[in-house]
């Protein structure tokens, strides 16, 4: 637990820091949330591929960085903040655009990262199912 809660500072930090380097109005398109969300994406999916998948680490190890760091850098309460914000402003087809690329890119971003944690462990998803 303690592991969650270092983790939890440690990603909302980050989060924060990239939410004062790339703020936004309210009918602005959303992109630090966006890209908040894609490279906790990506990140989370090279970790699944590396380490989570092979247990060659403490489980406390596991956590504190899944769900901890990545899980309280990324949120899913802060797209859809953002998806009511721009509805209520009218920016219907921003909202449109902003949920699919949220969800579209993440899962990209997730198997990209997956892929990236599978060559660092260097061996193919063939070897991996054995």
């Amino acid at each position: 637990m303690f592991a969650v809660a270092v983790g939890g500072v440690i990603g909302t930090a980050l989060r924060l820091a990239l939410d004062l380097v790339l703020p936004h109005s309210d009918r602005d398109f959303p992109f630090n949330t966006l890209l908040i969300n894609l490279l906790g994406s990506c990140a989370l999916g090279c970790l699944a591929a590396t380490f989570l998948a092979h247990h060659t680490s403490p489980d406390w190890l596991h956590t504190g960085l899944s769900t901890g760091m990545i899980g309280s850098f990324t949120t899913l309460s802060a797209v859809a903040v953002s998806l009511i914000t721009l509805g209520r402003n009218g920016e219907i087809g921003m909202a449109a655009l902003y949920l699919a690329a949220s969800l579209c890119g993440g899962l990209g971003a997730a198997v990209l990262g997956h892929a990236v944690g599978t060559r660092l462990r260097g061996y193919t998803d063939d070897e991996a199912e054995r």
